[in-house]
């Protein structure tokens, strides 16, 4: 029996001591990844980090809860490409952007601004994904003028008191504890990743029903968000930050709503109400694909996308 043990203690000590160097040797290739890129200049609202790329057309992309910079880059992969102008800045809390205690959506979109003014740039197209929606809509109301056209990915528009959207609260509440601690994030990610895009948005027969290339996509947005230690005030401050709402009503630029009906993160209400709000907003809706929508309808999304940006960009 005493050998029995001993061996079973070996073994496990073995497995942690594996899991240690591989969780280390990880979080140093991920702080190297995310330190090695991004410019960060001043600004009323605080340090604001960015990076760009590609020509033509200028496109802010604006990330997702989890995010930074590096989230926007993967967007750009996903469905724009270098063919446009790209800006990508990490919002509020995440990686090396300022979050002060108080701050808005209202402030974040003036971060926005103040970015393009540095940059030398007067007009954009917006492409914002999931919580990337509340300031994107709300730069295209309050600067009205430099935005040429936006489109919203899944994203978060308005508040609800409906008992599906307290469910949704709850995920993105366990969420935003989980993106507190490397650790814990890494390890989720290793033994529950399909619990993890679960409380991503995800159901169980989209998980399923990935094909290969859209699980690689859903993989890099997953591995990208560490380290999350450097990503947890934003992600807290998505939870808790008030929703534009009827704000949006607003908004004049020509818009573009791609949702699923399926998100159980980012419920498709969203999406109806901006498309109900915006005049003369359209509407994609998909059937399935969850919140990993981006991953899901890559294609479909690529090309609308596109298409959306070119025909009202104005180089006025």
């Amino acid at each position: 029996m005493k050998t029995a043990i001993g061996s079973l203690t070996v073994v496990v000590l073995a497995l942690l001591a594996w899991a240690w160097i591989g969780y280390l040797g990880d979080m140093h290739k991920a702080y190297a990844r995310v330190g090695a890129r991004g410019t960060v200049i001043a600004s009323p609202y605080g340090d604001i980090e960015y990076t760009q790329g590609g020509s033509g057309p200028p496109v802010l992309v604006i990330h997702g809860s989890g995010g930074g910079y590096d989230q926007g880059e993967l967007m750009v992969r996903a469905v724009l490409g270098e063919q446009f102008h790209w800006i990508a800045p990490s919002r509020f809390g995440y990686l090396r952007s300022t979050f002060h205690r108080g701050a808005t959506f209202d402030d974040q979109a003036h971060a926005y601004a103040h970015l393009l003014d540095k940059l030398g740039i007067q007009k954009v197209a917006v492409v914002a994904l999931s919580h990337g929606g509340p300031s994107a809509l709300l730069f295209a109301a309050l600067h009205p003028q430099r935005v040429s056209s936006l489109t919203l990915i899944s994203a978060g528009v308005a508040s609800s008191s409906e008992q599906n959207q307290a469910q949704a609260n709850q995920k993105g509440d366990m969420l935003a504890m989980i993106f507190r601690h490397d650790a814990l994030y890494w390890a989720v990610t290793k033994l529950f990743k399909k619990q993890l895009m679960a409380l991503m948005g995800a159901n169980d027969a989209v998980v399923v029903g990935l094909t290969p290339a859209q699980r690689d996509i859903v993989d890099q947005v997953i591995d990208e968000m560490n380290p999350v230690a450097p990503r947890s005030a934003g992600a807290a401050f998505d939870n808790k930050a008030a929703m534009p709402n009827e704000r949006i009503a607003a908004i004049r630029a020509p818009t573009l709503i791609f949702h699923a009906t399926d998100d159980t993160l980012q419920l498709v209400r969203h999406a109806e109400f901006a498309a109900a709000t915006i005049a003369g907003a359209k509407l994609v809706r998909f059937e399935a694909g969850g919140h990993l929508l981006l991953s899901v309808e890559q294609a479909t999304i690529r090309g609308l996308l596109q298409q959306h940006i070119v025909k009202h960009h104005t180089d006025r």
